[in-house]
C-alpha cells in the first residue's frame, strides 16, 4: 500500500505513557551504520507513537534549528488563539521594509499587503517564509514565543531572534553558536508529537463573547499547513511514491536549512500507525544547496530505515 494512501483526515494515534516507552536497540544499530561514514553530526529522535518503541542517537545534544524552529511560532499561535488573544481572520499588513531574504514568496509582493494570521503561518510552514514568519514574531512577541517554550518544559530549545535581523538586547552566550534557534532531537520531536495528538494542554479562560475555535480544529489546520510542506527532499524522499502537490500527504514536516545544517521534523503517517521522526545535522562538511545533499539523503535514508523496522510494507 503506498504511504499516501491512508484514511489521513481521521486517523490520530494517541500517546503512550513515558514508562511505557522502549528503545528499540536492532533499529538503533541500522541507523548507526547509516550515520557512520557521514561527514558531520547527527542526532536523532524516532518515536513509534502506537508502539512505543523509541531510537535516541546524539538526542539530547543542543543543535542549530533553523527553521524547524518555526513550529514553536505555529504552537505559540495555537495557544494565542485558545485564550481569544489572537484569531485566524486577524490582519497583518506586509511593508516593503518587512522583507528578508531566503525561502518564501512574500518578499516578490508589492507592498503594502494585507494577509492574515492564518496566510502568514501557512506561508511560515509550508513555504517556510522568512517573512511571514517575521510578521508572526511580531506579532506574537518574541517574549511570548520563548516563555511558551519554557511552559511547555522544553530545556533547550530557544528562539534567539527574527529571521536575518541581528539579535536585540541581552542574548544569551550560545546565541552565536546557534543562530535563529537551538533545539535537541527529542524536545523538538515531542512538540511534534503535540500535533498529532493535540495535546495543547488545559484550555485557557478566554474573554468573554470571544469565540474559540476547538483544539481539534487548531490542530487541523496545523496538520493541514504541516502536510502540505512544499520541501520533500529529506523524510518524504523515499517514502512517497505519489505527486502529493494536489492533496495532502502522508508525512506532516517542518524542515529547516542553513550551510552547515539540514534538519527535518516529521510525523509519518503508515497503516500501522505514527511515527515521530527528528533528523538533525549539523557541522556538516558538504555545504551545497541542492536537493542530493548528502545530508537530505541520509535523512531520508534514516526515514526509510525507521519506516521499514517499524511498518514494513508502508
Amino acid at each position: 500500500m503506498p504511504l499516501l494512501v491512508l484514511l489521513l483526515a481521521a486517523f490520530s494515534t494517541p500517546a503512550l505513557p513515558a514508562q511505557q516507552l522502549r528503545n528499540d536497540p536492532a533499529l538503533a544499530a541500522q541507523l548507526q551504520s547509516l550515520i557512520a561514514p557521514y561527514h558531520g553530526k547527527v542526532s536523532v529522535y524516532a518515536h513509534d507513537m502506537a508502539t512505543g518503541q523509541t531510537v535516541a542517537i546524539d538526542a539530547d545534544q543542543p543543535v542549530p534549528t533553523a527553521s524547524t524552529i518555526k513550529l514553536t511560532i505555529l504552537y505559540t499561535a495555537l495557544q494565542q488563539i485558545r485564550a481569544g488573544k489572537l484569531g485566524f481572520t486577524d490582519p497583518l499588513t506586509l511593508m516593503h521594509e518587512d522583507k528578508v531574504p531566503g525561502s518564501g514568496v512574500l518578499l516578490f509582493f508589492d507592498t503594502p499587503l494585507h494577509i492574515d494570521v492564518k496566510d502568514a503561518l501557512t506561508l511560515m510552514i509550508n513555504q517556510s517564509d522568512n517573512t511571514a514568519t517575521n510578521l508572526m514574531i511580531d506579532r506574537l512577541g518574541l517574549k511570548t514565543i520563548d516563555d511558551q517554550i519554557v511552559a511547555l518544559g522544553m530545556k533547550n530549545t530557544w528562539l534567539y531572534k527574527k529571521v536575518y535581523r541581528p539579535a536585540s538586547g541581552p542574548e544569551p552566550a550560545d546565541q552565536p553558536q546557534f543562530g535563529l534557534g537551538k533545539t535537541t532531537a527529542r524536545e523538538i520531536g515531542g512538540l511534534m508529537e503535540r500535533f498529532v495528538t493535540c495535546n495543547l494542554g488545559p484550555a485557557p479562560a478566554a474573554p468573554e463573547g470571544v469565540t474559540i475555535p476547538s483544539d481539534a480544529d487548531l490542530c487541523a489546520a496545523s496538520l493541514h499547513m504541516l502536510r502540505t510542506q512544499s520541501d520533500r527532499n529529506g523524510i518524504p524522499r523515499y517514502l512517497e511514491s505519489l505527486d502529493t502537490t494536489e492533496g495532502q500527504s502522508a508525512i506532516a514536516n517542518k524542515t529547516g536549512a542553513i550551510d552547515h545544517a539540514r534538519n527535518d521534523v516529521g510525523a509519518i503517517y503508515t497503516p500501522k500507525g505514527v511515527i515521530v521522526l527528528s533528523v538533525y545535522t549539523h557541522d556538516n562538511q558538504n555545504t551545497s544547496w541542492t536537493a542530493d545533499n548528502p545530508a537530505y539523503v541520509l535523512i531520508a535514508k534514516i526515514a526509510k530505515t525507521v519506516v521499514d523496522q517499524w511498518a514494513p510494507g508502508s
